[in-house]
């Protein structure tokens, strides 16, 4: 048996190539848009893809299975599980098999049998793999959304995400259920999950790509809870703000999304034609802060590539946008626009090399200096404004009093920010500041970050508080 996982890190989704070295057949699952990967692999290995499947309709990345089938003629199975509400719009129009609790797919002598886990959606699967050339039994495990390494998937994207109501507690209770049922299966058990840490499908996913059953029924909070309620009211605590972009996702795959392969490349675009791009474009920064922070252009977004870039980028920006990314360099560029196509973000008519681009800036008028603030500097700036845009979990534990909260999931719908006065946006560390303070200055907020921890802040702040009791002026 051939078997290779593929680990995107800018959205911290996994997908598998799994092949019969027999007849050279193979299955990919859970493939997300950049669908040639899956075929250059197989090609490598001497491997036909003749099947695609995946765990379920998919509310963070836009899925790549029904491209990948019809780019190889292979075969598309998907979940009839989950009733009338769950089943897949162009599941027809695909020609799709569709599978269920205990029925296999069959590749040479390897079969993926499905297991039904419903809890994080109502229709998702789990695939055991059982390697047919050596045993009868399974070895391994595709969870996708329903175990993680340290956590379990959660159960209430449908409702605080995508806007079903009343799904939250059900959810719970039935992947409470699906837990319970599948802790029977063997502790040897493999499990590859679909996501790692960085994940927005979990609080406390682990950075692991593999585990197996029997150490997550000893290490996971979520397998070693006896109590149904006890695991309903914790999984349910403290997770964090969803992307407001998973509600689209979930239309676009349970649809149908379009072909993608020709958007993959962006085109270069001249910096003498700066002032030439459509008023109406979104300028992208998508190099590291401290660049962004050292001059940009004005209106320019910032949201470094990195494990943050799709959940902030599919929270800030609409599905219509026309963007206009700025980068160091093609890679980057490269690498900004295959992650936004991943979360439905399409139109990206071009990229800006950000040197170049600078001096234009500077030569037109549309340089800006996006400035910051120490810890100190904040404290020192006295009755100042101050935006928390960390998730409501962080800012239960510990806030600035007088602080007004907007997480920054959910920034680009906030209403009722103070107006008439700087915003000064703080996170936990700094990095959401720089990427909060430069979408408001975007929209014409005045705002700057604080790149400091919140701890260093609230110091700095409670020490100014006490420096000022103790004067007598």
């Amino acid at each position: 048996m051939f078997f290779q996982r593929f680990y995107n890190e800018n959205i911290a989704q996994a997908s598998f190539l799994i092949g019969c070295s027999a007849n050279g057949e193979a299955i990919v699952v859970d493939p997300n848009r950049d669908v040639a990967q899956y075929i250059h692999a197989a090609e490598r290995e001497g491997l036909r893809i003749v099947a695609v499947t995946e765990t379920h309709i998919h509310a963070d990345y836009v899925s790549g299975s029904r491209e990948l089938a019809n780019l190889t003629g292979a075969k598309l199975y998907l979940s009839k599980e989950g009733g009338p509400d769950w089943q897949y719009a162009y599941a027809l129009e695909a020609q799709a098999t569709l599978i269920g609790d205990g029925d296999s797919i069959q590749i040479g002598n390897v079969r993926l049998q499905a297991v039904h886990t419903p809890g994080h959606t109502p229709e998702h699967l789990s695939f055991l793999v059982i390697d047919g050339a050596a045993t009868s039994e399974p070895n391994a495990v595709l969870t996708g959304d329903f175990i993680f390494a340290g956590d379990v998937g959660r159960p209430d994207l449908l409702e605080v995400a995508a806007g079903f109501r009343d799904t939250m507690r059900k959810g719970a209770e039935v992947l409470y259920a699906s837990v319970e049922k599948f802790k029977s299966q063997p502790d040897r058990l493999m499990i590859w999950p679909g996501h790692g840490a960085g994940s927005a499908c979990g609080k406390r996913l682990g950075g692991v790509p593999v585990t197996t059953l029997g150490y997550e029924k000893l290490v996971n909070p979520s397998l070693r809870m006896t109590s149904k309620d006890d695991f309903v009211d914790d999984i349910l605590a403290g997770q964090p703000e969803p992307p407001k972009y998973f509600a689209r996702m979930k239309s676009i795959n349970k649809i149908g999304p379009n072909p993608t392969l020709d958007k993959l490349t962006p085109v270069r675009l001249p910096a003498s034609g700066l002032l030439g791009i459509n008023p109406s474009a979104k300028l992208l920064d998508v190099r590291p802060a401290e660049q962004y922070l050292a001059g940009s252009i004005t209106k320019a977004i910032a949201i470094p590539i990195d494990k943050s870039f799709s959940k902030w980028a599919g929270s800030l920006f609409q599905a219509d946008d026309e963007i206009v990314l700025i980068a160091e360099n093609s890679e980057q560029a490269a690498e900004a626009t295959k992650t936004l196509i991943m979360i439905g973000l399409e139109h990206v008519t071009g990229w800006l090399e950000a040197g170049a681009a600078l001096a234009e800036a500077r030569r037109v008028g549309r340089f800006k200096n996006p400035g910051f603030l120490s810890a100190d500097e904040l404290a020192a700036q006295g009755d100042v404004e101050i935006l928390d845009v960390r998730t409501s979990a962080e800012r239960g534990e510990a806030y600035l009093e007088g602080s007004h909260h907007v997480p920054l999931a959910y920034l680009a719908a906030a209403q009722d920010l103070p107006e008439g006065c700087t915003l000064a946006v703080h996170c936990a560390s700094g990095g959401r500041a720089v990427v909060a303070a430069s979408y408001l200055q975007s929209k014409g907020i005045p705002a700057v970050p604080v790149r400091a921890s919140f701890e260093s802040v609230k110091a700095a702040k409670e020490s100014s508080k006490k420096e000022v009791a103790g004067n007598p002026v």
